[in-house]
């Protein structure tokens, strides 16, 4: 049968934690081969038919009432305009109620803390941004909160660390209801980069190798990745920036917030995955082009990081081949 998600929505709210799940729920339904096993998403609010986002975008909604009676997937999104929900005593009295009719209740971002105000989550662990989970914690005593990973699954409530977080998510739900197949299928149509696990740390290997503002650390860092089939040193590095080893070291870290040593196996790992993603290279090969001195190394340093094997990695997210591609395409139908 068609799952119902009920998406609440209010004033301030992010609109990408609405639309990000909405279009992986959506999408998920177009690609099915049976439609009638889909999703159908429903948005409600006190402020229907029109909710404006915090960016202004504006969101068709139908009131409260509209969301009675059974739901599959209740989901809560969070918001700029968080504080004045959380003082709404009648919309948090609905949360929870809504929540006791549903199969499984997510959030996202400040989203927990709705689910928080209305006792959902006592003893329960949880996650939210990162910025706001000191807040949550101190808000929410009886909340265990864990501000590392991207989302957490805690019988049936889910919470995610905010904004795009909620994409993986939704494709976890996704994967929950139809497989693993399916979901990667959705991953790969939305063009996203990695389909994340939950565990994965919202401080992502993606964003610690970012170049840093300093003229000098930045040359060194492409010097770096320039040269990652080969051993690089900190000594090395320092000598294309014009430092010393010492204070190369310093200021690195600084500027980019992870040891030289840590930038170096993040960027190896980085193309790692690419070559996993992209060619049948044997994994030793991989490991070999990637700068590591043996599998075994890079296997080990890829699985601390990612929380999957190389095996398990390419296995996942390799990418389907061009003829399998348009086919795929053309069974959406009308959905471009």
């Amino acid at each position: 049968m068609t799952k119902r998600v009920v998406v609440v929505t209010y004033s301030g709210s992010q609109a990408l934690d609405i639309t990000g799940p909405i279009e992986v729920f959506d999408t998920a339904a177009r690609l099915l081969d049976r439609p009638d096993a889909g999703y159908r998403v429903e948005c409600v609010s006190r402020e229907a038919p029109l909710v404006r986002t915090c960016s202004g975008i504006a969101i068709e909604a139908t009131p409260l009432a509209a969301g009675d009676g059974p739901i599959d997937t209740l989901l809560v999104p969070g918001g700029w305009g968080l504080n004045d929900v959380l003082a709404d005593e009648a919309l948090i009295a609905w949360i929870a109620a809504a929540a006791a009719r549903s199969r499984r209740v997510a959030s996202v971002c400040g989203g927990a803390f709705l689910l928080a105000e209305a006792g959902l989550l006592d003893g329960r662990r949880a996650t939210t941004h990162w910025a706001f989970s000191a807040d949550m914690a101190r808000r929410y005593p009886d909340v265990v909160v864990d501000p590392k990973p991207i989302f957490i699954r805690d019988g049936r409530f889910v919470t995610s660390a905010g904004v795009s977080t909620g994409i993986d998510m939704a494709l976890s739900l996704v994967e929950e209801d139809h497989g693993a197949e399916l979901a990667l299928e959705v991953a790969r149509y939305l063009v996203l980069f990695f389909k994340r696990h939950g565990e994965q740390s919202q401080f992502s290997a993606v964003m610690d190798a970012q170049f840093a503002t300093d003229a000098p650390i930045r040359a060194a860092q492409e010097w770096a990745l320039e040269n990652l089939g080969r051993p690089v040193l900190v000594a090395d590095m320092a000598e294309r920036a014009n430092m010393s080893p010492r204070n190369f070291a310093r200021v690195f870290r600084r500027e980019a917030g992870i040891t030289p040593g840590q930038y170096v196996e993040r960027a190896r790992i980085t193309r790692g995955r690419r070559l996993l993603e992209v060619t049948e290279l044997p994994i030793t090969s991989v490991a070999r082009r990637c700068g590591f001195t043996t599998a075994e190394t890079f296997l080990r340093a890829f699985s601390r990081t990612l929380g999957v094997t190389p095996t398990e990695y390419r296995f996942r997210f390799q990418t389907t081949s061009i003829a399998g591609v348009i086919a795929d395409r053309d069974r959406l139908g009308s959905v471009h």
